[in-house]
């Protein structure tokens, strides 16, 4: 295996693994940073959307256009794109309301007085939020990890912007577990395998794509990626933003993610 190989597969488990994290902050923080998470998660999808629109959507329409030519190949980009839109919204569209990973939790609610420990519905509800942003986190994986084997400082730039968008579904994850079950152990241990989804993804694509991967499998599936990353941001990422804090905060985050994004792109020409 190739250090490309296990760059860009270390990338995914780091970027999946941060629901972890937003499960320590649940733990141990007393108070949701909201202004920071507002920023951050704005930052996440500035960074997204240009690098989609900027820098992968270009190279996916390059690699097709150099095989099938300049008509051919500009509609499969552009098929492709919707394509990987399309994919994420039925995901998003068949997993239920209550365990929505997009439903933002805050640290303070595990501290709540009147908590019902035992409680089998939220104990469920946690479970299969985990389930679903496991399902959500899928192809994620596939999608930063590809971009890190193409780039590895594209894929850093992705790896990054996905943990920081983890954080929020770790607490998400987090809450209702602790609220049923009022074990710690448990709910850190649901909210960190609920990131897990994201390598087993890297894996599932390097097992499935890359023995046939070349310039037209390519160019489909980078176009994919940038409808995918497109779509989390607009669809998850600013909402939740915007639910954790006003909205200019939201703003300036997503417009800093996009100047660093340009700034790393320009310094790596």
């Amino acid at each position: 295996m190739s250090q490309e190989v296990i760059l860009a597969f270390l990338l995914t488990l780091f970027a999946g693994l941060a629901t972890g994290i937003g499960s320590i902050l649940a733990f141990f923080a007393k108070t949701t940073n909201t202004k920071f998470l507002s920023f951050a998660l704005g930052f996440s999808a500035g960074v997204m959307i240009y690098v989609s629109m900027v820098d992968i959507f270009p190279k996916a329409q390059e690699a097709l256009v150099g095989v099938m030519g300049e008509e051919n190949g500009s509609w499969l980009t552009v098929g492709g794109f919707f394509g990987g839109i399309l994919l994420i919204a039925l995901i998003d569209r068949f997993i239920p309301k209550q365990s929505n990973p997009h439903e933002m939790k805050k640290v303070e609610d595990m501290r709540k007085n009147g908590t019902k420990v035992n409680d089998p519905d939220l104990l469920k509800m946690g479970t299969f939020t985990a389930l679903a942003i496991g399902i959500h986190n899928f192809p994620e994986g596939i999608a930063t990890f590809m971009s890190a084997l193409q780039d590895p400082a594209l894929g850093v730039a992705i790896a990054l912007a996905v943990a920081i968008h983890n954080i929020p579904e770790g607490i998400a994850v987090s809450v209702p577990i602790y609220y049923a079950t009022n074990d710690r152990r448990k709910a850190f241990r649901l909210s960190f395998l609920s990131g897990i989804a994201e390598p087993v993804g890297a894996i599932v694509g390097f097992l499935l794509l890359m023995p046939f991967l070349n310039d037209v499998m390519f160019g489909v599936i980078f176009a994919a990626v940038a409808g995918i990353m497109v779509f989390i941001s607009l669809d998850e990422l600013l909402p939740a933003a915007q639910k954790y804090d006003e909205a200019h905060v939201s703003i300036y985050g997503l417009i800093g993610g996009m100047a660093v994004m340009a700034l790393s792109l320009l310094l790596f020409l």
